[in-house]
């Protein structure tokens, strides 16, 4: 595609959108940027490719993949065990997993020659071995800078519901057992003029923290790196090189890094003792950051007061423990659930295939060196 030309692309809730691509280099050039290109992706331009989606997506965008591609579809919306997803690798050109799918280096070596792309339903991309993939001459794509504000106002729901102590009063709502107003009833936390801890400030924690000043609240951060000057300026927060010191001085945590082998536990015994009895923790991002029996733990205690989950570190296997807690707001993951979150998520698949097919790199491509 000639440098600056824009791509027409039809928005799938019926509105024209034009999308200006970032030049990109043809896939026959990629194999000497690095971007191990096969031959058969430098065949692809010109053929209807064969797609397998893993799980259901919304439906307008089943409807334009299907026009678009040979599409294997599921429409029961059932997980695939491990033998389905190799199978499914091996008679696809290109697999549309999401974060329910778990794909690994021996499933990646089982998965034969015709797989070209991943395109994944999601910007989190812990769940693939990006570097195998990568050996194989397999592209890995995402779906970044689509769910930030839907994740962020979500984080911000949850630290209400925690702090205003909300799910304790639905219950005695729906119960009946409300028997009117009383001055010390139901007696929660001000979000106004609280400490916030930031851990992990990319598109997501920049959101939070945007937010958290809307209510008032002080925003404390640590990061792998510390944010440029102007950034961190214009967000009024504090950056702090020292996980442990700023935990010690936060009343609520919010956790926006993502899942890596240096994030797992990072929120461990040690670390979350270090905090406050009085503060709360949040966490939208990767339920793998955090140890959860520790966690349950300090609740149970009231060593801690309160967390909101939405994600978990055994994803649908939740600790029974936690869910017993009054000071636990706990949410099915569900940051990113909206319709127009994951129909926005589905346009970048689309793109991403697309564009692979036309002969050029996807352009949501996840770099292993990146990650």
């Amino acid at each position: 595609m000639p440098r600056g030309v824009c791509r027409r692309v039809i928005n799938l809730s019926g509105v024209e959108m034009r999308l200006r691509l970032a030049p990109v280099p043809r896939i026959e050039h990629c194999h000497k940027q690095g971007l191990n290109a096969s031959k058969g992706e430098r065949d692809m331009p010109g053929q209807r490719l064969s797609v397998v989606v893993t799980r259901r997506l919304p439906e307008a965008v089943e409807t334009r993949m299907s026009e678009l591609f040979n599409v294997e579809l599921n429409p029961e919306d059932r997980k695939l065990s491990k033998a389905e997803l190799v199978a499914a690798m091996q008679r696809a050109d290109v697999l549309v997993p999401c974060i329910t799918d778990t794909i690994d280096a021996g499933m990646l070596g089982q998965a034969g020659e015709r797989l070209k792309l991943i395109a994944n339903y999601g910007a989190g991309v812990d769940h693939i071995d990006v570097s195998t993939a990568r050996q194989r001459g397999v592209l890995v794509a995402n779906t970044p800078d689509v769910m930030t504000d839907d994740t962020a106002d979500m984080t911000m729901a949850l630290m209400l519901s925690v702090l205003r102590r909300v799910p304790e009063g639905m219950s005695v709502m729906q119960e009946g057992r409300w028997e009117g107003w009383a001055p010390t009833a139901f007696m929660g936390g001000r979000i106004g003029g609280k400490r916030l801890g930031i851990l992990g400030m990319g598109r997501i924690g920049q959101a939070v923290a945007r937010r958290a000043a809307a209510f008032g609240m002080q925003v404390h951060y640590h990061n792998r790196r510390r944010l440029h000057e102007e950034i961190e300026s214009g967000l009024e927060a504090t950056y702090w090189e020292s996980l442990d010191q700023m935990l010690a001085r936060i009343d609520v945590l919010s956790i926006n890094c993502p899942h890596t082998p240096s994030t797992f536990h990072l929120m461990n015994a040690r670390r979350l003792k270090l905090m406050k009895p009085t503060a709360v923790i949040v966490n939208t991002s990767r339920g793998e950051v955090i140890d959860e029996n520790a966690l349950t733990r300090m609740l149970r205690a009231s060593e801690l007061a309160g967390a909101g989950l939405d994600v978990f570190e055994h994803g649908h296997e939740v600790n029974p423990r936690l869910r017993e807690l009054s000071n636990a707001v706990l949410l099915p993951h569900m940051g990113s659930a909206t319709l127009e979150g994951r129909v926005e998520m589905g346009e970048k698949v689309l793109i991403n295939i697309k564009t692979f097919a036309d002969g050029h790199r996807p352009p949501d491509l996840v770099i292993p060196s990146m990650l």
